[in-house]
C-alpha cells in the first residue's frame, strides 16, 4: 500500500517507523482497489504520572465513506500493530457489505453443490450493527468550562458532560486533536 501521507507530532518519523508503517499496512493491499487515499499520524504526549503515551491515528478514504482507527499503546511499534488489525477487520466488513450489494444488485444463478461447499470456506462476516452495550447515569455538577477541562484530564478522559455554571446548559468539553481543548453546548 502506497501510504499518501505520514506525518509525526511530537516525534520525528524516522525511516524505520515510515518503513515498520507501510509493511503492517500492506496486508490491507488486498483492499487497495476499494482505498481512495490514506493519512497516517504518529503523535507522542506526555501524560501526567505515566510517562510518554503514543497514538496512532489512521484514516482510509474509500468510495462510500471513511474507515478510522485510533490506538494507543506505550509503545509505538505495539500501537501501528493495533492499528493495522482493527483497520484489517473494518476493510474486511466494508468489503464483504460491498460485494453483497453488487450481488444483491445483479440476480445470481442458484450455485451447484460444488460451489455451495467453495462458499461455505470464506471468512464469515457478519455486518456491523451497532449497539450501546455500557450506559452511565451521573448527576451533572455545575462548573466553569476550564473546571470541566481540568476534570477531564484528572480522569484521563478524551470528553467531559458537565453543566455551565454560567449558562446553566449542558456541555461537553474535548481534547482536540492539536493538544487544546473544545467546547460544546447547545444554542
Amino acid at each position: 500500500m502506497h501510504i499518501y501521507k505520514l506525518a509525526g507530532r511530537n516525534v520525528d518519523v524516522t525511516d524505520a517507523m515510515r518503513d515498520y508503517v507501510e509493511e503492517k499496512l500492506t496486508r490491507l493491499d488486498r483492499y487497495s482497489d476499494q482505498i481512495t487515499d490514506a493519512r497516517v499520524t504518529l503523535t507522542v504526549r506526555d501524560v501526567r504520572d505515566s510517562g510518554r503515551r503514543n497514538r496512532v491515528e489512521v484514516q482510509l478514504n474509500v468510495p462510500s465513506g471513511i474507515i478510522r482507527a485510533e490506538e494507543h499503546h506505550a509503545d509505538m511499534y505495539a500501537a501501528i500493530d493495533k492499528a493495522s488489525d482493527v483497520l484489517e477487520r473494518q476493510l474486511r466488513k466494508f468489503k464483504t457489505r460491498y460485494m453483497k450489494q453488487r450481488q444483491d444488485a445483479i440476480p445470481a444463478p442458484e450455485p451447484g453443490p460444488a460451489e455451495a461447499d467453495v462458499a461455505a470456506g470464506l471468512d464469515d462476516v457478519s455486518e456491523f450493527t451497532p449497539e450501546i452495550v455500557r450506559q452511565k447515569r451521573f448527576e451533572l455538577r455545575p462548573m466553569s468550562p476550564e473546571d470541566a477541562a481540568a476534570q477531564m484530564e484528572a480522569l484521563d478522559h478524551d470528553f467531559y458532560v458537565f453543566k455551565n455554571m454560567v449558562s446553566g446548559l449542558t456541555g461537553v468539553v474535548y481534547r482536540r486533536r492539536d493538544g487544546h481543548y473544545g467546547l460544546i453546548e447547545p444554542s
